[in-house]
């Protein structure tokens, strides 16, 4: 189903293929062997290496859950199937999902979210979307600080490459699928350099794709038209956030965030896994769907050239669904014809292997496809300015009497163009009703119309400003670029 960079770095003998498996905590080990039983039973050429992670990697003191040793075998195999996990309680455990994409630079997560009517009861039918999600960037950075008393920030950051290399992925993906629409969804009527990138992007590769319909929306209408009329997208690509959260809502109102499987889709390597959780409370108890797993290990077969293994596994397990065998967990007394466990549920699927749908759509994949490769176009760099300084406080007063003094340490080689709360202008001709915390961002710039400062005068500023007993906790260097700025303007400036 899905393909980056180049099989041939896959390590294989024979025809097999090696890959790394990570059992994982709660229901993981159990869905990881029905998973495995499946396909091997069905014909997967593939050999496994196990690594360590999640709960008990935590307890190590481990921050990432992950043991170092690990990423070598990763790095061998370049192929991870990686079974939910558990995070302990509490502060100072870093995401593993978010440090395995960004150590090996999985830029894309693939979620394909679509119905099993009558089979899995829905509203939605004929819901057959796929969402690609960018992966390594935006908020999930994890660049937070703590700045005053009564403010804390995260870092959002966009960057063209990493804009670039998700949303051609989308484009080639539905190029691949023969899929009619690629849909963007962002929020840059707000934020406009941002979300204002990925949206530029975007419109700067569709017109390469004149085949394939392009679309935008606003992330908060494209949530509830997606919510309401999912029949109407086809692939949609988004900002790692947003993607995270409709990618659960699309599975969810598709039938079950149990079905789905995802792929993450890097140049060099690959990460399968279901994007569920470990749900310890049902571990050990013959319950769990190991759906989800299973269908991100049929995403898995592919990107291996393993696709007529895939074409059987995927066929046999909707045979099953269609058959009315199911878990718990999407069992319906007036759909469902027998309720089983993980291991039945395992069995069902293996005795259906050779078989297809009668009124499920049957799948099919090339037993073997060249990988989707994405190259980033080269591109002039921009003529770049500084042109100013935003300097951060931390100040609970009086903001007149703060502005004033702020005019005369800028002197000579600044003014002292805006003091803005929380993004919203406050000096000058601030006004009473606007609510104030303890953080001043002081924004100076060019006395002289927006010319050139240097790096020293900035630094002479810095320095007059803890004189005055002024201390800046931040500062964000101004910039422009070719000419345009690279700054947004303050909320009623």
């Amino acid at each position: 189903m899905l393909y980056s960079g180049n099989n041939e770095n896959l390590n294989s003998e024979g025809g097999v293929k090696t890959i790394t498996v990570a059992y994982g905590d709660g229901i993981g080990p159990e869905i990881m062997e029905a998973t495995l039983k499946i396909i091997m039973a069905a014909g997967a050429k593939i050999k496994i290496e196990t690594i360590e992670i999640g709960e008990s990697v935590y307890k190590k003191g481990i921050s990432s859950g992950i043991e170092p040793s690990a990423w070598d075998k990763l790095r061998k195999t370049r192929v991870f199937l990686k079974a939910p996990i558990t995070t302990p309680e509490g502060g100072g455990f870093k995401s593993l999902n978010v440090t395995v994409r960004k150590t090996l630079g999985l830029f894309a997560n693939v979620r394909p979210c679509l119905s099993y009517y009558p089979f899995v009861d829905t509203k939605h039918p004929n819901m057959d979307v796929v969402i690609v999600r960018e992966n390594e960037e935006d908020l999930y950075g994890g660049i937070e600080h703590r700045q005053t008393d009564e403010v804390y920030q995260c870092l959002k950051l966009i960057t063209r490459p990493g804009s670039e290399k998700v949303i051609r992925y989308a484009f080639e993906y539905a190029k691949r699928y023969n899929r009619k629409k690629v849909t963007c969804f962002t929020k840059d009527n707000i934020m406009k350099m941002t979300d204002g990138l990925f949206h530029k992007v975007f419109d700067e590769i569709a017109v390469e794709y004149p085949d394939i319909e392009s679309e935008h929306w606003i992330v908060d209408i494209g949530a509830a038209k997606l919510a309401d009329t999912p029949e109407n997208f086809d692939v949609i690509v988004m900002p790692n956030l947003y993607g995270d959260i409709l990618s659960d809502v699309a599975a969810q109102i598709a039938g079950s965030v149990g079905l789905a499987g995802s792929a993450n889709i890097g140049s060099d390597f690959a990460m399968f896994e279901a994007i569920h959780g470990s749900a310890p409370r049902r571990a050990g108890q013959n319950l769990a769907n190991p759906s989800g797993l299973l269908l991100a290990a049929v995403q898995m077969l592919v990107h291996i050239g393993q696709g007529n293994v895939a074409e059987n596994v995927h066929n046999a397990w909707l045979s099953t669904i269609e058959e009315g065998i199911h878990t718990y967990d999407i069992y319906d007394s007036s759909i469902s014809k027998e309720k089983v466990g993980t291991r039945e549920f395992t069995d069902a699927v293996i005795a259906h292997l050779g078989k297809k749908p009668e009124k499920l759509k049957a799948v099919t994949y090339p037993p073997k496809g060249d990988p989707i490769i994405i190259k980033l176009k080269d591109r002039k760099p921009s003529v770049k300015k500084l042109v100013g300084v935003d300097v951060f406080l931390d100040w609970k007063g009086d903001v007149d009497n703060l502005g004033k003094n702020l005019e005369k340490i800028a002197y000579p080689e600044f003014q002292l163009a805006m003091i803005t709360n929380r993004g919203t202008k406050v000096y000058p001709n601030g006004v009473p009703e606007t609510f104030i915390v303890d953080h001043m961002r002081c924004r100076f710039q060019s006395a002289e119309n927006n010319n050139s400062v240097t790096n020293q005068q900035v630094i002479s500023l810095l320095s007059r400003l803890v004189s005055a007993e002024l201390p800046p906790i931040k500062t964000e260097n101004l910039y422009t670029f070719d000419g345009q700025l690279g700054f947004s303007l303050g909320q009623g400036q």
